[in-house]
């Protein structure tokens, strides 16, 4: 008998509320998607504000498909779940809630997603929406996540897609500028998972999942976050490069990137895990401001342009 199976043995059913499902949404990681998706409509259009249809319509639609896909890889996860501590007392491990519902309750959330998306915005975005839903919720969960330490590095770009899918929302296109926003996320995806791992790597090897501090120790995963932070902070520079923005992200993104360095610098002389969660948090906060540095440095230059030059 599996731990999964004695999990669901020993705990009663409870009465479904509807703060399982919204549970179910991973309620935080689908806001800084939203957050990041939502940048990218803005930095899209130049000299103001996308229509207030097609921001409504494009953050919703995006938010109900990274819902979905939360859903769909608590769904696929359950057996993994019950076995970590970090997640057993979700709602399919617990017992709160059973998994046709969830299945159901996931595949409304996508076909509504993409309704509102092919209805109220264009067909690109509702494409690419859907793409990156399958990317996380079938590569990765299903494929990825089980049979590679890479898992986090390949199956990352369904995580980075929100700024791209907002950029096409608003232009109908995929251009150079939201592909870089795309890079960013994607190389800032490994070294914040990884410090994650590192802190609960004896319940992936528990669960038999290959994550890299699993398969190839913490001093190398150490190692890996350290050079993963280096280049994010190369890449975080290129805005400026390709002249998307100017001072304010500039000096917004070397001194967020050198903050990021120094807590992976800390982490990898650090023989213990003990910074792995510090780290975890601080590339959370990372991600957040440096969107914010990007929209206030567009909007800033904006003004400029309009009433100053």
């Amino acid at each position: 008998m599996t731990s999964a199976t004695k999990v669901k043995e020993n705990v009663s059913v409870e009465p479904i509320s509807w703060r399982s499902y919204y549970e179910l949404c991973k309620p935080k990681v689908v806001y800084l998607i939203v957050f990041t998706g939502f940048v990218g409509m803005l930095l899209a259009n130049p000299g103001g504000l996308p229509p207030l249809d097609i921001l409504i319509a494009a953050n919703l639609g995006i938010g109900l498909a990274a819902a979905s896909g939360a859903a769909l890889n608590h769904m696929i996860d359950q057996r993994i779940d019950a076995l970590m501590h970090r997640t057993e007392n979700r709602p399919l491990p617990s017992g709160r809630l059973d998994t046709l519902h969830v299945f159901f309750f996931a595949v409304s959330l996508g076909i509504l997603a993409m309704a509102i998306l092919v209805a109220f915005v264009n067909d690109l975005t509702a494409f690419l929406t859907f793409i990156a839903l399958i990317g996380y919720a079938v590569i990765y969960t299903v494929f990825l996540k089980r049979n590679t330490p890479q898992n986090i590095v390949l199956g990352g770009a369904a995580g980075a897609a929100p700024p791209l899918l907002g950029w096409a929302a608003v232009t109908g296109e995929v251009g150079t500028e939201a592909l870089l926003l795309f890079l960013i996320i994607f190389v800032w995806t490994p070294p914040h998972f990884w410090a994650l791992a590192i802190r609960r790597r004896k319940e992936y090897a528990k669960a038999k999942i290959p994550m890299l501090p699993v398969t190839h120790g913490v001093p190398f995963t150490k190692e890996q976050i350290l050079l993963y932070t280096l280049l994010l902070f190369t890449v975080s520079l290129m805005p400026v490069v390709i002249q998307m923005s100017g001072l304010i992200y500039l000096s917004g993104a070397v001194a967020l990137g050198i903050g990021f360095i120094y807590y992976a610098w800390r982490l990898y002389r650090d023989e213990s895990d003990a910074l792995a969660m510090k780290t975890f948090g601080y590339s959370i906060f990372y991600l957040s401001l440096l969107f914010a540095f990007l929209l206030a440095d567009h909007y800033v230059r904006e003004f400029f342009r309009a009433f100053v030059i």
